[in-house]
């Protein structure tokens, strides 16, 4: 498979996007990394490289998790295996944790004094209930309720006071004043939940090189049944569907000089590619740091945003975040005056220590699945696209995560989650119109690709993107646009044959 027949249908504009990104961590010798030896480095250095061919596999390609790679069969349950390099004593936490993770809440009172709570306002009962087997959500069929995707709502700052809090990231966005940072279409009895929203589509056709023809699908959603009155008139509303749970503790192990030198604010290079850092303040410290999790990276550690989803989706209070009325506000009284589920005796909050403990070890322990049909000759080919076509300047490839990391399981691994996490402007056709922290309303964080090719297997269904409008992986790549524009152009004018060769590849991850 030489390198001729892939890149003969591409033009030299298309060409000039061929990156050298995939190499760019291994190039810097790693001189930032401060938990590496001199050995330690040289052996990074070594497989961090951007392959020499595409006729073959890699070193070590197929475990893309790492050490910890799941190696069982891939079926329904494959994102809710365990790293398979935890210890006896850390399979035992991570069974806890998953128990807690699956955990139905009940709304306050009940007889069920641990498991009280819930609400008054939440979009699920249980963090199961979004990201169902541990993987990704989608959104609502015609007659379901909306529950694995919800909105987002902020309005632009209002006063001083708000400027200066988000100049400080003291918050990264301004909550509507009514309903809040998010739109909660569930509520306890006795009280009206937020409301309800539709989903309006319009079709969009896309000409592809070779006569086909694919159809997207743009989606607007409009409330309804507004419970607590009429919104702020400038609210911005952001659909999101949960994303998969695999390999975060892994994202959370990669050095943090390893994501800054991937950051290319300014396109100093020139190859239209201008990714930046998140910065966010952490909820323990208080210190500016590097976000990493959510859709616009608005979190630095999978205990922030775990204690966030608690909050927001459940209604839970835990003590990173300690209001019992999650999400409810001082204009919602009647959420407000309702009982709570803090329990004395059991320590303050509604999920007092050490639940938030476990639950954000489960999280960070879900094994990555490893690769199918590595050296297929098809999927190989569709790997050359992927470089060539200019994915892996935002989707990069690998990883070595830091010798110091916290959990030995996640200490010095070779991991390939293809993703730089960093934000990007993904062009008007992905835009929501809506800034959170350094993210503006065209920024998303790179999500990771690895286990894409399993959302069938595990979710039953294919649905991709921030708000699951892509129904299958070629929809996906062409939304993008902004930054990615040149790579998705490359996509459109492959041949059919090449096309299918880089969605084969995809879906080997």
């Amino acid at each position: 498979m030489g390198l001729a027949p892939v890149t003969s249908a591409f033009s030299g504009a298309m060409l000039a996007i061929l990156l050298s990104t995939g190499s760019a961590i291994a190039e810097e010798t790693l001189s930032h990394r401060g938990d590496l030896s001199a050995k330690d480095k040289a052996k990074a250095v070594k497989v961090l490289k951007s392959p020499a061919d595409f006729e073959k596999p890699e070193l070590f390609e197929p475990m893309q998790g790492g050490a910890g790679t799941s190696k069982r069969r891939p079926n329904r349950d494959a994102f809710s295996h365990s790293n398979t390099n935890l210890t006896f004593e850390e399979q035992h936490t991570f069974k806890v944790g998953n128990g807690l993770f699956k955990k139905l809440w009940a709304s306050s009172p009940s007889s069920t004094q641990a498991s009280d709570g819930l609400g008054p306002l939440y979009n699920a009962r249980s963090c199961q209930g979004c990201h169902l087997k541990d993987g990704r959500g989608r959104p609502p069929r015609p007659g379901d309720e909306a529950v694995s995707l919800f909105l987002r709502l902020s309005i632009p700052p209002q006063s001083d006071e708000d400027r200066q809090a988000l100049d400080a990231k003291e918050i990264l966005s301004v909550p509507e004043p009514t309903y809040g940072g998010q739109f909660q279409a569930f509520a306890v009895p006795g009280l009206s939940a937020e409301g309800k929203f539709d989903i309006e589509l319009e079709n969009i056709e896309v000409e592809l090189n070779g006569g086909e023809i694919a159809v997207l699908q743009k989606p607007t959603y409009k409330v309804r049944d507004l419970g607590f009155g009429e919104m702020h008139p400038d609210t911005m509303t952001s659909p999101r569907v949960a994303p998969p749970m695999i390999g975060l503790g892994l994202l959370q192990a990669i050095h943090p000089g390893d994501i800054k030198a991937l950051a290319d604010p300014d396109d100093l290079n020139g190859n239209g590619i201008s990714g930046k850092v998140s910065r966010v303040r952490d909820m323990e410290t208080g210190e500016l740091t590097i976000g990493r999790f959510g859709w616009k990276a608005s979190n630095p550690t999978i205990r922030a945003q775990s204690a966030g989803a608690f909050a927001g989706d459940i209604g839970i209070s835990t003590p990173y975040k300690p209001d019992n009325y999650g999400d409810c506000t001082d204009a919602q009284q009647e959420c407000r005056a309702l009982p709570h589920g803090e329990q004395a005796q059991l320590g303050p909050s509604e999920a007092p220590d050490p639940v938030m403990d476990l639950v954000t070890f489960y999280s960070e322990n879900l094994a990555v699945p490893m690769r199918r049909d590595v050296d297929d000759p098809q999927v190989l080919k569709g790997k050359q696209i992927f470089y060539e076509a200019g994915c892996v300047s935002c989707h990069q490839p690998k990883y070595v995560t830091r010798r110091d990391a916290e959990n030995p399981a996640h200490q010095f691994q070779l991991i390939w989650p293809y993703t730089d996490l960093l934000l990007h402007d993904m062009g008007e056709g992905l835009s929501d119109g809506r800034p959170v922290g350094d993210a503006n309303g065209q920024e998303w964080r790179t999500p990771p690709l690895w286990g894409i090719g399993l959302t069938q297997t595990v979710n039953n269904h294919t649905r991709f993107l921030h708000d699951g409008r892509a129904r299958n992986l070629l929809e996906a790549v062409l939304w993008h646009g902004g930054e990615a524009q040149a790579a998705r152009d490359v996509v459109v004018s492959l041949t059919p044959d090449d096309r299918r060769s880089l969605i084969r590849f995809l879906e080997s991850l």
